[in-house]
């Protein structure tokens, strides 16, 4: 996951971040919090906001459940349709349910990078603004 964040952001201006949660905590499922609300949480703690061109993504798993979310910064609003991040959801989910998890890993990474790559080409020095390696909840 880190080698292939890090070769995907070398080629284009955004920063991707992937966590990865083993369940909720049972006071989030108390509250009714789910996998959503637990990604914008996730979001805010990685501070995947916090990039220059406000064009980070984060690819949150949410193991027990084999739920996939995606939560984009702003700079995407406008034009990465919601539909579009779901469509990546939903297939690296159809590969969790099969046990391909490196597969549906890597799936989403390189869907993401692609999704990056037309909206924010790389121009002028391409700094990387966010650690590549996953985290772990």
């Amino acid at each position: 996951i880190t080698a292939a964040i890090a070769e995907s952001e070398r080629s284009h201006g955004g920063e991707i971040r992937f966590s990865v949660e083993g369940a909720l905590h049972p006071f989030a499922l108390m509250a009714g919090k789910g996998a959503r609300e637990r990604a914008v949480e996730v979001f805010s703690e990685l501070r995947v906001w916090d990039t220059k061109a406000n064009n980070g993504v984060l690819i949150y798993l949410l193991l027990a459940d084999r739920d996939v979310e995606i939560v984009a910064d702003r700079g995407f609003r406008a034009i990465v349709t919601a539909a579009e991040w779901q469509a990546v959801c939903g297939e690296m989910e159809r590969h969790f349910a099969r046990g391909e998890f490196e597969a549906g890993a890597l799936t989403g990474i390189a869907q993401v990078h692609a999704l990056i790559a037309q909206h924010f080409p790389v121009r002028g020095e391409n700094f990387n603004e966010l650690p590549d390696h996953p985290e772990v909840f």
